[in-house]
C-alpha cells in the first residue's frame, strides 16, 4: 500500500503544481530591425548642376554628365545623368517616365509624384516603385528649357522587396533630397 500512497501523493503534487494561469505559447519568428542615422548633407557639384547628398555616399563622377552615389552598407548605388534639352523636353521626359513603368511587370504598385520648384526652375516626377523589381525608386527633374537630369536606385542583390524595404524607403528620402536641392549652373 505504501507505493499507491507515494503513487497518489505525487499525482496530487503534479496536479496542484500545474494549476496556474500561465500558458506557454511559442515566440513569434524574430525580424531584423533596420535603422539608419540620421542623413547629414554634403554637397556635390557638377558642371551643369549642384545638389546635397548624404555623406554615406561614395560619390563617383564618372563625368560630368554621370554620378554614381555608393551606399557600401545598404549594397545600394544611385545612378544619375545629365542630359541638354535640345528641344526634345518632350521625348526626355517620355523616356524617363517609359523607363520607370518599365518595371511595373514585376512591381506591386508604382507611385509617381510631380515635384514642382518655381522658384529654382526645377521640375519633375518622382517614381516610388513597390515590390519586387529591379529599380525602388526613379526621378527626372528639368527646367524644361536647358537642363534634364534623371535618377535610380538599384540595390546589388536580387530584388527582395519584404527585405530591402527600410533601406529603399531611406535612400527614396535621399533622393527626394536630391531633388529639393538640385540647382541649375
Amino acid at each position: 500500500m505504501k507505493p499507491s500512497i507515494i503513487f497518489m501523493v505525487f499525482l496530487i503534487l503534479i496536479t496542484i503544481s500545474s494549476c496556474n494561469d500561465e500558458t506557454i505559447l511559442p515566440k513569434p519568428k524574430a525580424m531584423l530591425r533596420l535603422e539608419y542615422e540620421r542623413p547629414s548633407a554634403q554637397s556635390i557639384e557638377t558642371d551643369y548642376f549642384r545638389f546635397d547628398s548624404n555623406k554615406e555616399a561614395v560619390v563617383n563622377q564618372k563625368s560630368s554628365r554621370s554620378i554614381i552615389l555608393e551606399y557600401p552598407e545598404m549594397k545600394a548605388t544611385i545612378f544619375m545623368s545629365y542630359r541638354k534639352v535640345d528641344d526634345d523636353i518632350k521625348n526626355l521626359i517620355s523616356d524617363a517616365q517609359k523607363l520607370s513603368y518599365e518595371h511595373a511587370a514585376k512591381a506591386d504598385g508604382i507611385r509617381p509624384r510631380a515635384y514642382e520648384d518655381d522658384l529654382s526652375k526645377v521640375y519633375g516626377a518622382f517614381f516610388e516603385v513597390r515590390g519586387d523589381a529591379a529599380s525602388q525608386a526613379q526621378f527626372y527633374v528639368t527646367d524644361s528649357l536647358n537642363h534634364f537630369v534623371t535618377g535610380s536606385l538599384y540595390f546589388k542583390t536580387r530584388p527582395n522587396y519584404d527585405s530591402i524595404y527600410p533601406a529603399a524607403v531611406y535612400l527614396q528620402q535621399d533622393m527626394g533630397r536630391i531633388m529639393e536641392s538640385l540647382r541649375w549652373k
